[in-house]
């Protein structure tokens, strides 16, 4: 392979990576969450709130780590 080619498998080595982390924390941070609602308010479903937000966010992180938003560099 081309040193070029070499740079850019490190590069999506590393937004894959970055993507991981992020999803890590998500479910991390859903579980507590879910749980706190769970546990504090089962009545009013607040919780609906950050998943769907934080998973909106995730998503578009996706995009990026698969290099869908390449797209937009216009090199």
């Amino acid at each position: 392979m081309s040193e070029a080619g070499d740079g850019g498998d490190e590069h999506a080595r590393r937004r894959l990576r970055g993507f991981g982390i992020h999803l890590v924390a998500y479910f991390a941070a859903m579980a507590v969450l879910i749980g706190a609602s769970a546990f504090f308010s089962p009545e009013n479903p607040w919780v609906l709130v950050p998943v769907v937000a934080w998973g909106a966010v995730l998503a578009v992180h996706a995009a990026y780590a698969m290099g869908l938003l390449d797209v937009f560099k216009g090199e």
